[in-house]
């Protein structure tokens, strides 16, 4: 089961990385499979009605500083609706041709 997840998060946190330097927004990436302070950091300040019932939330999650911005899907969904500048909690790109 394990490592069918494993693709899947990859996948999935390359095409985040792929918008945001694409975008040009700075950001951290964190390893928490590396980093045992970090994934607990994460687990607890992943809001409750996002955890899931059984195990932990897996990654990728997005916060910006202290703020949980949402996970995968709601990174997806935010692309999709041209809203990801306000789930990323950044303000609004301003049009050079203004």
């Amino acid at each position: 089961m394990l490592h069918c997840v494993i693709p899947q998060v990859k996948k999935r946190q390359q095409a985040i990385v792929g918008f945001l330097e694409a975008n040009r927004i700075s950001f951290e990436e964190v390893d928490i499979t590396m980093l045992e302070d970090q994934r607990l950091w994460m687990y607890k300040n992943i809001p409750e009605e996002k955890q899931p019932e059984k195990g932990n939330p897996l990654p990728p999650q997005i916060f910006n500083g202290e703020d949980y911005c949402g996970d995968y899907e709601d990174f997806f969904q935010s692309k999709e609706t041209n809203t990801v500048f306000s789930f990323l909690r950044l303000p609004p790109v301003k049009d050079s041709e203004s």
